[in-house]
């Protein structure tokens, strides 16, 4: 697939996410209308979907290009809700302090950091009530040979554990509490580097090839091979921009080039130089090839959508 067909391809993709989205946004009324505007103002900015279209491939590439959406759609929509909610939260003074994301001004920036706050909050928690509902109202699926053989239990404790405490959210931790340590230890940074890139960039993307594979049939062991080619593309995708923050154009990235040394920020490229973090990218992007492959989706859309992640220019 050539890059003009493959982009075509995603931004055709997202568009369908985007109608997914919005079957599932609250109206905007009664005496919590200015949260529930938050929150739309919020999942409506835009973006490549990228969570939600991973769900989906894995999904059909397990159920079969002919399944039944209805099944996944709801976990899709909640999983860009906890997403939207993780760059809300981010933006806030406390945290980033930015202004603008994708072109236009932050939730806070509108509705104020105390407002911004509850529409985090709010999606994090609407995005359960519709992946619950999702749950209780789908067809009928084939058991699972995992903990729970109910695959919509199996997808609702995955969504749960990858976006909190021992997935995103844990991972968001030490990413702060390693901000200007410079008194680490160096094997003791790669550590810590490791866990903040396996927790807060791979885990919703494991999260989103898992809960597609499960509840498109996919066994126990298929699921768990998901979850390694998740987390291969999730750590790629933060040393290739680790790697950008250094060799990248600007212009292209959209936002300054510099500032992870700027900020004294430890990253896999200042802790094993530049040749080893292009080959740890490589190395990566290969096994995750390679476990398509072996699942038998060699040369699928998820394939190509891993590379233009993995060796983005911006």
């Amino acid at each position: 697939m050539s890059q003009n067909d493959f982009s075509a391809e995603l931004l055709k993709r997202a568009e369908h996410v985007e109608e997914i989205l919005k079957k599932y946004l609250p109206k905007e009324e009664g005496y919590a209308k200015t949260v529930i505007e938050a929150m739309n103002y919020s999942l409506l900015a835009g973006g490549k979907r990228l969570r939600p279209v991973m769900m989906l491939e894995s999904y059909k590439l397990f159920a079969g290009d002919n399944a039944d959406e209805a099944v996944v759609e709801p976990f899709m929509a909640a999983m860009e809700m906890i997403h939207t909610y993780s760059l809300v939260h981010d933006d806030l003074p406390a945290m980033d302090n930015d202004e603008y994301r994708r072109g236009r001004k932050t939730t806070h920036a509108v509705y104020g950091a105390g407002m911004a706050t509850l529409a985090g909050d709010a999606l994090l928690n609407f995005a359960f009530e519709t992946a619950i509902d999702g749950a209780a109202r789908g067809t009928k699926l084939a058991s699972y040979d995992g903990d729970t053989d109910n695959r919509y239990f199996a997808a609702l404790k995955i969504l749960s554990k990858k976006a909190g405490i021992y997935g995103m959210v844990g991972g968001q931790c030490a990413d702060i509490m390693a901000e200007n340590a410079t008194d680490v230890p160096k094997d003791k940074m790669s550590d810590i580097l490791s866990y903040i890139d396996e927790n807060k960039t791979a885990a919703l993307i494991e999260s989103s090839l898992m809960i597609g594979a499960i509840l498109g049939g996919a066994s126990k062991d298929s699921v768990s091979a998901m979850e390694k080619a998740g987390s291969c593309v999730g750590i790629a995708f933060q040393i290739q921009d680790d790697i950008l923050d250094i060799v990248g154009d600007q212009a292209e990235i959209g936002k300054p080039v510099g500032s992870d040394e700027k900020n004294n920020k430890s990253t896999y490229v200042s802790l094993n130089g530049m040749e080893a973090a292009s080959a740890k990218v490589k190395e990566l992007s290969e096994m995750a090839e390679e476990i398509l492959k072996e699942q038998g989706f060699e040369d699928s859309f998820l394939g190509n959508l891993f590379d233009s992640l993995i060796y983005r220019r911006k």
